[in-house]
């Protein structure tokens, strides 16, 4: 009786999530940890609710260059530690510590910061999932907008504050809100620097939903297994084609645009998830699109 309750525990811990720490890639900043084809990428400074210093931003170059070639990461989630995702732009390090250094520095410093929230998390080739587990605000948007997809706990805290204290959103704070948020609501809380919460996030547009906290990790977690399922040559022409088209005002240069990136995933899809899909859906009546993935070759 003892034997076979053993083995049942074995089973049931060998089917089990595991997720594990990665020393090689994690910084004094960031942490990164692996589970199941998942990079966890953790902002790492909770004393000070994650706020975005010079070093963290180079840091989290690096992090960002390792994973886009690791096999390890096939989606990255972003999060925050502790209580915040992120507070913004650490006001100490990223703006007062660089006050009357020369101009070069300075741009350097925000190219940084620049670098990694938006132009490398828009053009990572792996599905990113921003996981706003509590306050957001200022600086955060842009990783928060720059992410493909986010989910945010009901109670999370947003705040676009820059005018509180002196500033206009820059860094393409701005731009990320107008992005994803009805131009009257980004001009409200633009103007106001009021708060809102994850649910009225949601209700928005600036993350895809949002959830009870206790379930956030949770429905991360489900969502990126969605998209594990998916093709990575398809899911990484398809988001960078959508964010190509966004752009352009001409229907015709955009139908020009698409038909090209189809044509170029042929090339770089080597397992040929377009043929398989038709066979499954006309020849084995496996698959039916929409309802479905079409079953996975072994790698």
């Amino acid at each position: 009786m003892a034997k076979r309750a053993k083995t049942a525990s074995t089973k049931k811990s060998a089917t089990r999530s595991t997720k594990t720490k990665s020393t090689e890639l994690s910084t004094s900043c960031v942490d990164v940890a692996f589970e199941d084809g998942i990079a966890w990428v953790t902002l790492n400074r909770p004393d000070k609710r994650n706020a975005m210093s010079p070093a963290l931003n180079r840091e989290m170059i690096g992090v960002m260059q390792a994973l886009e070639l690791d096999p390890r990461c096939r989606v990255l989630i972003l999060t925050g530690a502790g209580t915040a995702f992120s507070s913004g732009m650490d006001l100490k390090e990223y703006f007062r510590e660089r006050d009357g250094q020369d101009f070069i520095t300075i741009r350097r410093i925000e190219r940084d910061a620049e670098d990694w929230q938006w132009r490398m998390m828009r053009a990572f080739p792996k599905p990113t999932i921003a996981m706003v587990n509590g306050w957001c605000f200022g600086g955060a948007f842009a990783p928060v907008v720059g992410c493909d997809l986010a989910i945010a706990a009901d109670d999370a805290v947003f705040g676009v504050s820059e005018v509180n204290w002196g500033i206009i959103p820059a860094g393409n704070v701005a731009k990320a809100v107008a992005e994803t948020m009805s131009s009257r609501n980004a001009m409200y809380y633009l103007m106001t620097g009021e708060t809102f919460t994850g649910k009225q996030a949601a209700e928005m547009g600036l993350v895809n939903k949002s959830v009870p906290k206790r379930s956030l990790k949770n429905a991360t977690r489900r969502l990126a297994k969605n998209l594990l399922q998916k093709n990575s040559a398809v899911l990484m022409q398809a988001k960078h084609a959508l964010k190509a088209v966004q752009a352009m005002d001409d229907w015709e240069m955009s139908a020009d645009y698409l038909h090209a990136k189809g044509d170029q995933l042929k090339i770089m899809d080597t397992e040929d998830a377009r043929a398989e899909g038709l066979t499954e859906f006309l020849d084995k009546k496996s698959f039916k699109p929409g309802l479905g993935h079409v079953s996975e070759k072994k790698k």
